[in-house]
Parts: C-alpha cells; structure tokens; sequence
C-alpha cells in the first residue's frame, strides 16, 4: 500500500469534481510496447459509473505493432474472432491529479482476466515473491534524448538532421543542465506534483542526452511511476515545443538510452538469498533478453565502451558489467545495466523477479565476481547481438514458457517474431546510402 499523499481517494475525486477543480480523468493502460492507451472521461460519469463498473477497450490493442496494424496469428485476439472487447478495470489505489494537464485525473487500470497485458504478468510474479515471503522493491533509471523540433516537424523530416538540446557532451555538465531547465525543471515539478516523488535529474553522456530518476518504491509502483514518467516527458516535451526520444540508440556514435533496474528483497541480508537471487537474474537474462531489448534498435546499443554492458557479468560497483551490485545493509541491491529506455517496465521488472525467485528457489549460484574492465573480457558471455537471436532463445525457453504460461508465452513469441519480420521487409536509409548509386 503507498503511504503517497499526493494519491485520490475516490470521496476526494469526487469533491474535486463538484469543485471545478478536476474535469476529466484518463483511464490507461499500457500495450506490448509499454505505451499507454485508454480513454478520456467525463470525471462526473467517472466517479459515479467507471469508477465502479470500468469500462471497455477492444482486445485488438494487444495484438498490434508500433503503428497500430492489427497483426494477424495471435490466439488471443484476431479477425476470425471479431477483435471484441475486454474489460478494464480501474485501480482505484493509483488514482491521482496530472497536474501538467489542464483539471484532469488519472488511473491506471488492469485488463481483467487477460493474462497477456503487461501489467497482469507483472502482478502474478509479485504475487509469487509474496507467497515465497518477499516483497521486492526497485527502481529504474529512464535517459532520454531531446531536441529542439516539434513532433510534428520531426516527422515530416523523417527524424534526420534533428538539433539536440546541447551541441557537447554534458553528463553531470550544471550549465549544459541549466540550459535545458525550460524543459526539465517543469518535469520535476509536475511529477512530484503529481504524486511521484523525484529524486533527481542530470545531463547524460549525449548530445541532449537527459535522466529524471524518481524514488524506489514497490516494484509495481515503480512500473506504474515509470510509465508515467514517460508520459510526462512526452507531453510537457510537446507542450515545450520540443521533441525527445526514449529510443534505446537514437543516433550512431552517441551512448544509447538506458533503463538501469534496480532490485532488492528485505532478505538480501541474508547472504545467500542475495547469492542465489543474482545468480538466477543473471542465468536467465538470455532467455528474457526480449522483455529488456524489445526492440529492433535495442541491440544497437550494446556496443562496447559505451556505457552499454555487452557481457553476461557481475562486478562490485562497476559501470562495465551487466550486473552492478551497490549499496550496504538496507540499501544492497543489484543493479541490472541491460534494459534499455525502450523497454516495458512491467515485462523487464516480471522478468527479473521471476529469475531471481528461481535462482532463491533453486541455489543457483553466480559466476564469480569479476574485476576489472568487462568489455575487454572477450572469454565472457555475451548478451544477443540482435532481436532475432533473443527471440529464437525466449522462444526455446523452457523457463520462460512455465513463468509466463504456455499461451502468455506463445502469444509474445509471435509478438516479437513479428517486430524482427517488420525490420527484414523494411527498406532503410542505410541501404539506399549504401547501394542506389554504388553498386
């Protein structure tokens, strides 16, 4: 339960309303791509009725792609079965104003009885820790690019020759960070707001390169938190007359955009809790590399000597490796590098605790702790250099088959097959550069 005093009862939405102080609520939840869909309500019709009854979307959203083409060969959803509906229904603990929109609430909502939404496969994971005695906490770290164009213009543009919010490297950089404060300082206001409590932002190593990191909390608060903070971004970024990007590699040569998780259990005092939990995260991370680079441009950004792990390793306090363990006492927890900005929060943070539960479950023990510089350890295993080799290990996975369920796992499988099919018939600008004139 959060102890959040920013959050709405639904008595205190409902004086809201008959104030004039909340006019609308937005009612989300988030597709394959941890994008948020939903609906817009009349916040009277809200508390008296959707509160209560939820509401509908059609089943199609969880069978789509990027641009929203439904995809066929999905079980769960298809036109031979009509693409009906299925039933949302509001989490009335996340209730809360948006202050960065103009009287207007929002909840995220669970699609019941479908196993397949991200936020479900989360939920039956902590449910799992919790029937095992653990409650895991995390966090994760969202970096982002932002330049100075519209959406819109940048579209039309085709997203080429884009001028980042800074013209050199600023990580850690205050005057590049004060430069870029018309933008990011609205952020941190409107989130803390908003009742997700920041901690901090800072330049990254990128032209126009940013982080916003907010508070550990619950890892399904942290998920919920982390979809909201992307839609934050995006919305104030158009209200600013700005463009950012959550794209794991925006642009070659410059660091890709990173979403660090963080885990811990109360039980990481025990040494061997922690061991075992380690051990299995990094065991199965192959097999999930899909939920940590879900993406066709996520696997651009392992590149060696780029602040990206490239290798299967764990090390005390180390930037190189996949796997950084930091903090004493209370606050030791692990902090897994892979996942970038593009990644579902839910699907990466369900795949995490369901590895690191089997590593407790079953003694699974780490490889040793490396020291040293991981991208020059060529003899270390190497996460998937591209999507469709995670796939084809996902697919094969017996352990992600029996975490997820035969059909949650299938239905994903032929989600992701599908991104890599899209990218095979795709023409792009590389190939026309490279061929139209010299071949």
């Amino acid at each position: 339960m959060s102890k959040n005093t920013k959050l709405l009862s639904l008595e205190e939405l409902a004086r809201a309303v008959e104030d004039g102080a909340v006019d609308t609520v937005v009612a989300g939840f988030t597709d394959h791509y941890g994008r948020l869909m939903g609906k817009r309500f009349d916040a009277e019709f809200f508390w008296r009725h959707a509160a209560k009854d939820g509401t509908h979307a059609c089943n199609y959203l969880l069978t789509t792609d990027a641009e929203m083409n439904p995809v066929p060969g999905f079980s769960f959803a298809n036109w031979e079965l009509g693409y009906g509906d299925f039933h949302l229904v509001p989490d009335l603990k996340t209730l809360r104003i948006l202050t960065w929109l103009d009287k207007t609430a929002f909840v995220h909502c669970d699609a019941d009885h479908v196993e397949q939404a991200p936020r479900n496969i989360l939920k039956r994971q902590l449910a799992r820790a919790q029937t095992l005695g653990h409650v895991p906490m995390g966090a994760s770290e969202l970096e982002y690019y932002g330049y100075r164009a519209t959406y819109r213009d940048a579209a039309k543009n085709g997203y080429r020759d884009l001028e980042p919010l800074s013209w050199y490297l600023e990580d850690y950089n205050l005057l590049q960070g004060t430069r870029e404060e018309f933008f990011t300082q609205r952020v941190r206001r409107h989130l803390k707001a908003s009742g997700i409590p920041v901690e901090n932002s800072k330049g990254e190593w990128g032209l126009g390169q940013h982080e916003v990191n907010v508070r550990y909390s619950g890892v399904l608060e942290m998920a919920d938190n982390h979809v909201l903070l992307k839609q934050c971004v995006k919305e104030i970024a158009e209200q600013c007359g700005i463009a950012v990007t959550f794209m794991a590699k925006p642009a070659k040569g410059q660091a890709g955009s990173s979403c660090h998780l963080h885990l811990s259990l109360a039980a990481f005092t025990d040494a061997d809790v922690f061991r075992w939990f380690l051990g299995g995260w990094i065991a199965h991370a192959p097999e999930f590399m899909v939920f940590y680079a879900p993406t066709i441009n996520s696997y651009k950004r392992f590149e060696d000597m780029s602040w990206a792990p490239t290798r299967l390793a764990w090390s005390k306090d180390n930037r190189t490796a996949g796997f950084r363990v930091v903090g004493e006492g209370p606050s030791l927890r692990i902090e897994c590098r892979i996942p970038g900005a593009d990644a579902n929060p839910y699907l990466a943070f369900a795949a995490a605790v369901a590895s690191g539960l089997d590593g407790v479950t079953n003694r699974i023990e780490p490889p040793p702790v490396f020291e040293g510089d991981v991208y020059a350890a060529r003899n270390l295993p190497r996460v998937s250099y591209t999507l469709e080799h995670a796939v084809d290990l996902f697919a094969g996975s017996e352990f992600a088959k029996s975490t997820l369920g035969a059909d949650v796992h299938e239905h994903y499988v032929h989600f992701y097959r599908n991104e890599q099919k899209q990218f095979e018939c795709a023409v792009t600008d590389w190939e026309r550069q490279r061929y139209f004139e010299r071949i």
